[in-house]
């Protein structure tokens, strides 16, 4: 059986890779978009550890809550990211400047 360090650290480390892709990448909305789903996968994964750890399945169900919250927000994401490259021939967030009210 794998203890529950094992799973907190590779969260952690999921976390901490999510955090920077979105921060060292600020130019490429579609890299944005997939560290968003990486830090939301992270945080499930620690959901279910703690679930599993714990015996406790309440953790289990708010974590298929999450993956709907995850997956609707990345069939919007996409489509508003499909939109902006019909529209714009881009995709770099320093290009859709002309969006501010």
């Amino acid at each position: 059986m794998i203890p529950l360090a094992h799973y907190l650290i590779l969260g952690a480390i999921l976390f901490a890779l999510s955090i920077i892709g979105i921060f060292l990448n600020r130019k490429n909305l579609l890299i944005i978009l997939m560290s968003i789903e990486l830090l939301l996968l992270a945080v499930n994964m620690n959901f279910v550890a703690f679930s599993a750890f714990l015996g406790d399945l309440s953790g289990q169900v708010f974590v298929f809550f999450i993956l709907t919250v995850a997956a609707s927000e990345a069939a919007i994401g996409l489509a508003i990211l499909i939109v902006l490259f019909r529209n714009r021939s881009t995709i770099n967030v320093s290009d859709l400047d002309t969006l501010k009210g």
